[in-house]
């Protein structure tokens, strides 16, 4: 039979007091672990906080300036020492400004991060510094070619080319004049930038060379271009011509603003510099994400299951879990992964109940414990005492990583846990608990419970964070290290 968490006194500040469960093992030993250093006499110690309220960032008026002076931006940025387990990558914001004066570079960018910028205000720093790439580039004498890519099915507002010229010129506050991208257009390119200082190249989904990496094409996209400036990191774990070939064929590689913030999170989020350090993992798939959870359990003081990888490990746990829940192949990662926690002497925590659906009567809900799911039911959400005691073991959480979205197989588009989860998280980040966010339905959570919240503190693109905890390098990055980007650009050329 499971155990209960062991309590301690202490008032929750968002939600009920009721119970959540970190499950043992086949062996009783793992009921009582050693005692951590960080969980107190008891691993699955229930723990709260104290802290100080965290700043926003300030505007500013000069792109450079706001960039470069930003107390916020110095902060997040690594210096020198910091990125010894990633490769030398070069910025743009230690290249030399007066080498930029009257050259051609051409920008990698996410256009979500530009309508974001569009539809919200300019309080984030992450979106900010997206647009500050293109602007410090413009007022520092650079001829400016934008690249991205988008699809019509995702944002009905982008229709062609003109129109996200149009969105991107309402958000930078410059004009965006739009070229082809073929070989009959390249001396067109040349004299078009004779007359104007930014240009958008058309749509790269539609080109299947993108994807492809096809040397031929990354070369075409380098024509005129004396500098690569990367500024799309939701992107750098593929290996795409606009982002790995194109580095052979420019005389420099560098990072934009935006890049070197993301770079510099994600080594934040590897580091163990402060603690209690918990993961909360959402999402399924636990078979192909088993050495990115290997990577968190080996790092975290403590994980928290809470989307389909929880029925895993409670199958592992060698609890009951519908048939339909059981994940093919999962079986042995998720028996790994309970292995490492328990030499560890930390947890692994599921929740206790679920909020499940009536399979014939879908209008049907009621609440079932977690190794007790009814014939007929179907786990939709988080149940209220799973919710209430993820938030008392958080409380005192000085670092929390949430990754991957609270759902299950038959959730809706929304989550009542994620909102109450997204709640807890902002409450603990104004008292100074070190919070990133990374998927886009835990983002959208989050967005959506505080419009304070730091976009610079959360990845939308789970897949290049996953790719990193996997311990494969990210192809994007490696291709903007001074040393190795040509020979690694050459290795996965076509």
């Amino acid at each position: 039979m499971c155990q209960p968490l062991n309590s301690v006194d202490g008032t929750l500040s968002l939600l009920n007091k009721l119970t959540f469960y970190a499950f043992p093992t086949k062996t009783s030993e793992f009921l009582h672990p050693k005692s951590s250093p960080y969980l107190g006499n008891k691993t699955a110690k229930r723990w709260r906080f104290r802290g100080v309220r965290s700043l926003s960032l300030q505007g500013g008026s000069e792109a450079a300036d706001h960039v470069k002076s930003s107390n916020k931006f110095k902060t997040n940025c690594c210096d020198e020492g910091e990125m010894e387990p990633f490769p030398h990558v070069q910025t743009l914001r230690k290249f030399p400004r007066e080498e930029l004066v009257g050259k051609v570079v051409m920008v990698r960018f996410d256009i979500t991060n530009l309508l974001r910028e569009e539809e919200q205000d300019q309080s984030s720093q992450s979106v900010s510094s997206a647009v500050f790439t293109i602007k410090y580039l413009h007022e520092a004498g650079a001829k400016i070619i934008l690249v991205s890519d988008w699809r019509k099915k995702t944002n009905s507002q982008l229709h062609d080319a003109e129109t996200v010229a149009d969105m991107i010129s309402s958000v930078i506050q410059h004009r965006v004049v739009t070229i082809k991208c073929d070989y009959s257009a390249v001396l067109l390119k040349m004299e078009l930038l004779k007359k104007a200082d930014i240009f958008l190249l058309e749509n790269l989904s539609e080109y299947k060379e993108e994807a492809a990496n096809n040397s031929k094409f990354a070369e075409l996209l380098s024509l005129g271009v004396d500098i690569f400036v990367n500024d799309s990191f939701s992107q750098s774990h593929k290996i795409l011509a606009s982002t790995v070939g194109i580095a052979r064929f420019c005389s420099a590689c560098i990072a934009g603003f935006h890049f070197e913030e993301s770079l510099c999170q994600l080594k934040k989020v590897a580091r163990t510099n402060k603690r209690p350090y918990v993961a909360i993992i959402g999402g399924g798939n636990l078979y192909d994400k088993a050495a990115a959870v290997h990577f968190l359990v080996s790092r975290c003081d403590g994980l928290v299951f809470v989307g389909m990888m929880s029925f895993q490990i409670m199958h592992a746990l060698g609890l009951s879990v519908p048939s339909y829940l059981v994940e093919p192949g999962a079986y042995k990662a998720a028996l790994d992964i309970i292995q490492i926690a328990h030499d560890r002497n930390i947890p692994i925590l599921h929740p206790m109940d679920f909020w499940c659906m009536n399979e014939h009567l879908p209008e049907q809900m009621d609440i079932f414990p977690s190794h007790h799911i009814l014939d007929g039911w179907l786990p939709v959400d988080l149940g209220p005492r799973s919710l209430d005691e993820l938030n008392s073991l958080l409380v005192k959480c000085k670092k929390i990583l949430w990754i991957g979205p609270v759902k299950f197989k038959f959730s809706g588009p929304c989550s009542d846990g994620a909102s109450k989860l997204a709640q807890a998280l902002n409450e603990l980040r104004q008292r100074n608990c070190d919070i990133t966010v990374v998927g886009n339905m835990a983002c959208q959570a989050m967005v959506m419970e505080s419009k304070s919240v730091l976009v610079n503190d959360m990845f939308e693109n789970a897949s290049v964070i996953w790719e990193f905890f996997k311990g494969r390098k990210l192809p994007g990055v490696m291709a903007l290290d001074r040393v190795c980007s040509v020979n690694f650009t050459i290795y996965f050329l076509l």
